[in-house]
């Protein structure tokens, strides 16, 4: 799930529209039907917790969108998939505690990552036996 629709999730969860929780967290309505609707993040990591606050959850839920990779990867490739990818962002998650990245490099880089292990995954199929292949291949 991403963000935006992270946002409108808890907003409507907690019944409060978006000039209240824009508002609340010190920005302006307009700022935040962005955030909502046009898929914009916010700059500073401060206004994460903020939301999170205002929202009812934790400020890492919604700085995540990994889950919807796991998801993807576990309906494609079963729980064998659904493991290794969630292993794979722990350990990507990890890489990048440093902070040396910004924020938009960090997304960049867990897009190219994630559409390699699609790729990778695909490319591998050929070399499963006959016996394991499903009728789809």
């Amino acid at each position: 799930m991403k963000f935006g629709e992270k946002l409108k999730e808890l907003r409507q969860k907690n019944n409060l529209k978006q000039s209240e929780v824009a508002q609340a967290v010190g920005i302006s309505r307009r700022t935040y039907i962005s955030y909502e609707q046009e898929g914009r993040y916010p700059r500073y990591r401060e206004l994460y917790a903020k939301l999170a606050d205002v929202l009812g959850c934790e400020a890492s839920y919604l700085m995540t969108e990994d889950e919807q990779f796991v998801a993807d990867a576990a309906e494609q490739f079963g729980g064998r998939g659904k493991r290794q990818a969630e292993q794979l962002v722990a350990e990507l998650s990890g890489m990048f505690a440093g902070g040396e990245l910004s924020e938009t490099d960090m997304d960049a880089v867990m897009i190219a990552l994630q559409k390699a292990y699609f790729d990778c995954k695909a490319d591998n199929k050929k070399y499963t036996p006959k016996k394991y292949r499903s009728e789809e291949s």
